[in-house]
């Protein structure tokens, strides 16, 4: 199963997110879950870095399915409502693939 944590403050803006774990929903190569979930996180980082001034610290692991994402100051408007899209694309997958995929907010 993939777990993913989105990090929120006190004013509810994102800070970051971790994603661990491999979906396990077909074999490697063929997990459709773990596939989207890859694309909408590596796409959101991608995004920040190329289209925003913001700074972050990432960290990846691809053999153990571990993904750490941090804002390493206050973000813009645009870096918030991307995470802010990022999240919606993983939520409806965790609905949908709940056996696979299971996504906690944790205030920080």
């Amino acid at each position: 199963m993939t777990t993913i944590t989105i990090f929120v403050d006190n004013k509810q803006n994102y800070t970051g997110f971790e994603v661990s774990g491999h979906a396990g929903y077909a074999q490697a190569g063929e997990d459709i879950v773990c596939a989207a979930i890859s694309v909408l996180v590596t796409t959101t980082i991608n995004s920040i870095e190329e289209f925003t001034d913001d700074f972050f610290g990432y960290e990846e692991d691809e053999k153990s399915g571990y993904m750490s994402f941090t804002l390493e100051e206050t973000s813009s408007a645009e870096a918030q409502l991307l995470l802010r899209s990022m999240v919606l694309g993983l939520s409806q997958i965790s609905k949908q693939y709940d056996s696979y995929c299971k996504m906690i907010i944790r205030e920080v």
